[in-house]
């Protein structure tokens, strides 16, 4: 059986930037272990896989895998499926209602005469705030000293909308820059509370990368060690919750422009909105643009 599948870099306007996903439309017979065994294959952050949706409200059941493990949620995945499904689509569709483990995903699908030009998803779940780490932990575990790590505002804290990170704000841009994890102290430190890797930002943005207003790092284990992501939405988009929660602002909307990648060579934009009214937090979002790169077919030994 061929098997369709399209990459696509995420949050990204051009080219080889952004994150990279590969997006499996004809999963149907395929196991687990198989799925995971593609993901591993690609080698991407994620790998996706298009389901028909249990629920025909619903249009596709999608599950995510990482190199080494299974997500019940992540936010490129979602945002270059539904980039993907919307392009193919005979039909358009303002939104699509994706299945997953972590409940259920709504991407609306922004378009500009008639061509798909960027999605946003809606994160599954409200803020969970859960355990709070020291900045020495979290300094060991990014290669920096203690007093790199900002806690005015915050301490390192793992907080999910969907899928555990930790987030942790850093002073300077520079210090963001000198980042290196290490596998030790990470060994130590993580998991903690379902979290596996660590999201890290500073507001110390230099004119040069605006329109950004934050500049984020993610790093977290693949299949050779700890290593870096080059966009991550579901951690990005926890981090605009999180600071929302925090924001004195009892009503509106709040909005990020967020950048990653940009110390890796694959620049990516991410743009969150979180809206609040009464104090607490109604909805979290994020978004941004895609470009396919690749599409092709593959055939696993022993299929007819």
């Amino acid at each position: 059986m061929q098997r369709r599948y399209i990459t696509v870099d995420v949050f990204t306007d051009r080219a080889f930037g952004g994150n990279q996903l590969a997006v499996v439309l004809d999963p149907g017979g395929l196991t687990t272990a198989q799925m995971q065994a593609i993901a591993t294959e690609f080698n991407y952050s994620e790998t996706t896989f298009v389901l028909p949706p249990r629920d025909k409200m619903n249009d596709a059941e999608v599950r995510i895998f990482t190199p080494v493990r299974e997500l019940p949620f992540a936010g490129h995945p979602n945002v270059g499926t539904a980039f993907v499904l919307a392009t193919l689509a005979k039909e358009p569709k303002a939104r699509l209602l994706f299945e997953e483990k972590a409940g259920l995903v709504p991407v609306d699908i922004l378009r500009e005469q008639g061509r798909v030009v960027s999605t946003e998803l809606t994160a599954p779940q409200a803020l969970s705030r859960f355990s709070q780490l020291s900045a020495e932990d979290v300094a060991a575990c990014l290669s920096l000293k203690a007093e790199d790590v900002a806690a005015d505002r915050h301490a390192p804290e793992v907080v999910g909308v969907g899928t555990a990170f930790v987030v942790a704000q850093l002073r300077s841009r520079d210090a963001l820059r000198r980042a290196k994890p290490d596998a030790a102290a990470f060994s130590r430190v993580l998991p903690r509370d379902g979290a596996f890797a660590i999201y890290f930002y500073t507001r110390d943005v230099p004119t040069t990368e605006a329109p950004c207003d934050l500049q984020a790092r993610m790093f977290f284990p693949g299949a050779s060690g700890l290593i870096e992501d080059p966009a991550t939405g579901s951690a990005t988009v926890a981090a605009a919750a999180l600071l929302a929660d925090l924001d004195s602002a009892r009503d509106g909307e709040l909005k990020l422009t967020i950048g990653q990648g940009f110390d890796m060579g694959r620049p990516s934009i991410l743009l969150t909105r979180v809206r609040k009214e009464g104090g607490s937090i109604l909805s979290a979002h994020v978004g941004g643009q895609c470009v396919q790169m690749m599409e092709g077919t593959f055939r696993l030994a022993g299929e007819g």
